[in-house]
């Protein structure tokens, strides 16, 4: 045992750290990019869509916003592909350029007034691009940092990369309240909504001054050199049963995770502006204070899941919001009624709902790359985590938003957000094995 860890921590790089702040980073800025469409909804509605029917421009938009994660499987299924059969740093980089391009153009389109339809048609066909490359971007990170740490702090080190979506949440709407402040409404409503987009073109080049002296992960680097690399990954993985047996099971896990880290971070900024219509602005600076308060419990949990096993912590989450969610949003709703907006007890809500974020999210990062074969895990972790993160999540945001339009009622719309975290909690206690003691550094 203690020969073992020698070998493990030799092959280990020495700026594993730089490496891992340097992928949270850059993710930081890919989540950005692709959840400022989500932040300016409202405002795209009105932009790219006839205005004569407000509430189905806003739902064509959060339509658009939801579309975006149902093709990340297929970014998955592509690059995950390139990154089990090239490697994991090029694919890596690719994902990145993609994503920025995409956000940037978007604040180049002409609006509905201008073109007609083809706005909307060009504003639907970069939000593919976004989804393709995000498909393929977060199997790259996690694999990525998974390989270049130890067994033991696993949880710890990929909890640091998991906090890169929320605060890329946290980026967007920095980016938007400083616009909109310096601005000012009109003319933010008018053209400066668009600044924030086309924000993305400064930030490619930043990730890309960061991403640029990264080495392929050892791992990777002992498998090819062993000459182990998958022939062909999507066959290893979907085709050989007991593989498949471990993409199906993981799926469940992660979409469990996705319903509650979009319903208790992304649909209480909707529910804010579209329940309790609360401001741009205040609304923005209750959920990003409490993103950023929040946002910790991420590390901490990754961490705890060390300890203690990834199961009982992602599990404890699946629970906690399956039983809260319907008294937390009625709270958040009575503390935010027009005119009367108690912030203190708003963000501490967001706080709670976002430290549920942590239990679930924080080590999953950990448990999918301690679940697969080295020679096929960047295609392996990708597809069950866009499946059941892109389409069980991402369907959040529209569920929730259509079933309160239609009904007005908390109830119905949070009946997906509480059903979806229960049912996969009583199967994966069943089905999901623990991996914390799982190495990695044996070459399956």
């Amino acid at each position: 045992m203690a020969q073992m860890a020698m070998d493990e921590a030799s092959r280990i790089p020495r700026n594993f750290r730089t490496v891992i702040m340097a992928a949270a980073a850059g993710n930081v800025i890919e989540w950005y990019d692709f959840y400022i469409f989500g932040s300016l909804a409202t405002i795209l509605s009105v932009k790219f869509f006839e205005k004569s029917h407000p509430v189905a421009a806003l739902l064509s938009t959060i339509a658009l916003f939801t579309a975006g994660f149902l093709v990340r499987p297929l970014g998955a299924f592509v690059f995950g592909w390139l990154g089990d059969r090239v490697g994991r740093k090029y694919t890596f980089i690719m994902t990145l350029v993609g994503m920025a391009l995409g956000t940037g153009a978007i604040g180049l389109i002409p609006t509905f007034d201008q073109i007609g339809l083809s706005a909307a048609i060009i504003l639907f066909c970069l939000r593919m691009l976004q989804g393709l490359c995000l498909g393929g971007s977060y199997g790259g990170a996690i694999t990525y940092v998974a390989e270049h740490v130890s067994d033991e702090r696993r949880g710890y080190y990929t909890g640091w990369l998991q906090t890169s979506p929320t605060l890329g949440i946290v980026l967007s709407l920095i980016v938007i309240i400083a616009t909109r402040s310096y601005a000012g409404e009109d003319a933010f409503n008018a053209w400066a909504w668009r600044i924030p987009f086309l924000f993305s073109f400064l930030l490619v080049f930043v990730t890309l001054y960061m991403r640029a002296n990264f080495e392929e992960s050892p791992v990777y680097a002992e498998i090819k050199a062993k000459g182990i690399t998958s022939s062909n990954p999507w066959r290893d993985a979907f085709l050989n049963p007991t593989n498949l047996k471990y993409v199906v099971i993981a799926t469940i896990v992660v979409l469990g995770e996705g319903v509650v880290w979009y319903s208790s971070q992304f649909w209480a900024l909707f529910y804010l502006q579209t329940v309790s219509k609360v401001d741009t602005l205040t609304s923005a600076l209750i959920v990003g204070i409490g993103l950023v308060i929040g946002t910790p419990s991420l590390v901490f949990f990754g961490w705890l899941s060390d300890i203690v096993g990834r199961k009982l912590i992602i599990l404890g989450g699946f629970f906690l919001a399956a039983v809260t969610y319907y008294p937390l949003y009625v709270w958040l709703g009575s503390v935010t009624q027009p005119g009367n907006v108690n912030m203190p007890i708003a963000i501490l809500i967001v706080i709670i709902l976002v430290c549920y974020v942590g239990m679930v999210y924080g080590p999953i990062g950990a448990f999918l790359a301690e679940f697969f074969p080295g020679r096929i895990r960047y295609t392996a972790v990708s597809m069950p985590y866009m499946i059941g993160n892109g389409w069980g999540g991402g369907l959040v945001p529209f569920i929730t938003t259509a079933a309160y339009q239609s009904t007005g009622s908390l109830a119905y719309a949070l009946i997906y957000p509480i059903a979806v975290p229960a049912v996969c909690l009583i199967l994966s206690l069943f089905l999901m094995p623990e991996t914390s003691k799982n190495s990695i550094w044996a070459h399956e």
